[in-house]
């Protein structure tokens, strides 16, 4: 097989990208160290669990939407966990399965950090853009997002960790 070289213009492309990935995830990450002491990550741990019912998912799960491993989530929900800010609880048919809850404390920390974090994400990406660089960066990243998601549907479970499925009965729903 032939390699396809990247083109000047797509690897001005890539590089640009790739630049810019790394910067805005550092400027989300010292943003949010300083007005909440936690790393970016952790924040979206939170997040998601507030946009769910009763805020809590199966660890599984949130390691999917997170997509990081769960050995990754189960230091990020330990520390979490010991600064009150996620309680986990057991599942009640399944003893290997366990759930992640997002307690009081930790939503009024995510209430509390939510606007400077709406503001470093709004100052370093979406006030750089007009209206239709909106709407093309929306474009690109969701027909990125669907090729890469078909990947991943194709791709053995055990090849992708987040999407690794315990055999337990236990879903977010209970």
């Amino acid at each position: 097989m032939t390699t396809r070289w990247l083109t000047p213009e797509e690897q001005r492309a890539w590089r640009a990208y790739i630049a810019a990935a790394h910067l805005l995830e550092d400027a989300l990450d010292r943003q949010l160290q300083q007005d909440a002491g936690m790393p970016h990550l952790y924040y979206s741990i939170l997040a998601n669990l507030s946009e769910v019912p009763e805020r809590r998912l199966r660890m599984t799960d949130l390691a999917e939407r997170t997509k990081i491993t769960r050995s990754r989530l189960t230091y990020a929900v330990t520390r979490l966990e010991k600064d009150g800010l996620i309680r986990r609880e057991n599942c009640k048919w399944d003893k290997r399965s366990s759930f992640a809850a997002l307690t009081d404390e930790g939503m009024a920390v995510l209430e509390r950090t939510a606007p400077g974090h709406v503001e470093t994400v709004r100052h370093f990406l979406f006030d750089r853009l007009n209206e239709e660089q909106v709407g093309q960066l929306e474009e690109i990243f969701t027909a990125v997002a669907r090729t890469l998601e078909e990947d991943e549907a194709r791709v053995a479970s055990d090849d992708v960790p987040w999407r690794r499925r315990s055999s337990s009965p236990c879903s977010s729903a209970e």
